[in-house]
């Protein structure tokens, strides 16, 4: 029996994985290593896939150097800018997606946090999407402490997203006004009021393997169940608009090693999946299970009809 049939059969029993036995990972015959991950997903999380999608609720002028985002006030992208949607706005979008058969729906808001009257606003927001909509409710609204977060339970917000980005060691080559423990951080007090965790982080950054797989541990440690891959779309105007893109394989092969990493959470295509041949489908047979659909912050995504078609032609299940 090879490495990563041997390594698999572990993972099945309840075994962790040590970030050595990770980075081996990689150097495994690529159709191997994808066929273990996906017998992984399997077994241990099913043969559903989530379906996720998000509006950009509020875009632009954010405070924070993220070395990699179209938003910041620190670089000229040309990205649109607009403030606060209005309710009937982001209402609109969350039934559409509701008629479509997505799992979840998350506002999404620029800057290191929202506060003040933009923050009372999305709070009503929730209460009223729960009230009038049958659709999962998450949130995206940065740095937020203990108390707002409890708010956002309060009104029927089931789960929080918040992106560690990369590992900690990398960090701070990626962002200089906000800390790696301020993201954790929140993430934690998330738990502490009840919230699901969405947590994930961009790959194709510079960062080594070895970040990714450090990355990948320290949301196994946190227990985040949706973990969003998202691989860069270099952005013209950031600093990183010349960084080339990982290929296919080199992203295939991550997923599968953040699946045997986090063998029951769901791994989620995010960004970056244009880079993947035939809409990221051989993903699907590579550890992930779960994707976000329709279009994202500042990029186009794919269709959500075209996702669930395919995510049927493959033989798993949708809504």
């Amino acid at each position: 029996m090879g490495y990563c049939s041997e390594l698999m059969k572990r993972v099945l029993s309840g075994y962790e994985v040590t970030k050595e036995e990770a980075l081996k990972l990689y150097n495994e015959p690529a159709e191997v290593l994808y066929k273990s991950a996906d017998t992984i997903r399997e077994k241990l999380a099913g043969s559903k896939i989530d379906l996720c999608s998000i509006i950009n609720g509020k875009s632009g002028k954010c405070s924070e150097d993220c070395s990699y985002c179209a938003q910041s006030i620190h670089f000229k992208t040309g990205v649109t800018e607009y403030k606060l949607l209005s309710y009937e706005e982001i209402k609109a979008q969350a039934k559409e997606n509701e008629k479509e058969g997505v799992d979840r729906f998350s506002i999404v808001t620029s800057g290191k946090g929202l506060v003040g009257e933009d923050f009372k606003s999305v709070v009503g927001y929730y209460k009223r999407l729960n009230d009038e909509c049958n659709i999962s409710l998450c949130a995206s609204h940065g740095i937020l402490n203990e108390d707002s977060l409890a708010k956002l339970t309060e009104v029927g917000v089931k789960r929080y997203h918040h992106n560690l980005e990369t590992s900690r060691g990398y960090y701070k080559k990626i962002c200089t006004t906000h800390s790696y423990d301020e993201r954790v951080n929140t993430i934690k007090e998330a738990k502490k009021v009840g919230l699901e965790i969405c947590s994930g982080g961009i790959i194709g950054l510079g960062e080594s393997r070895e970040d990714r797989i450090d990355m990948a541990i320290e949301l196994r440690k946190l227990e985040v169940l949706s973990i969003p891959v998202n691989a860069l779309m270099a952005i013209k105007g950031t600093p990183l608009e010349k960084q080339e893109a990982l290929s296919e394989e080199e992203i295939l092969r991550t997923i599968a090693v953040f699946r045997f990493i986090n063998p029951k959470a769901n791994i989620r295509l995010a960004a970056g999946r244009s880079l993947l041949n035939n809409n990221g489908d051989k993903a699907f047979k590579a550890g992930a299970n779960a994707t976000i659909t329709g279009n994202l912050l500042t990029t186009c995504g794919n269709k959500i009809c075209d996702d669930r078609k395919m995510i049927k032609a493959l033989g798993l299940k949708v809504k």
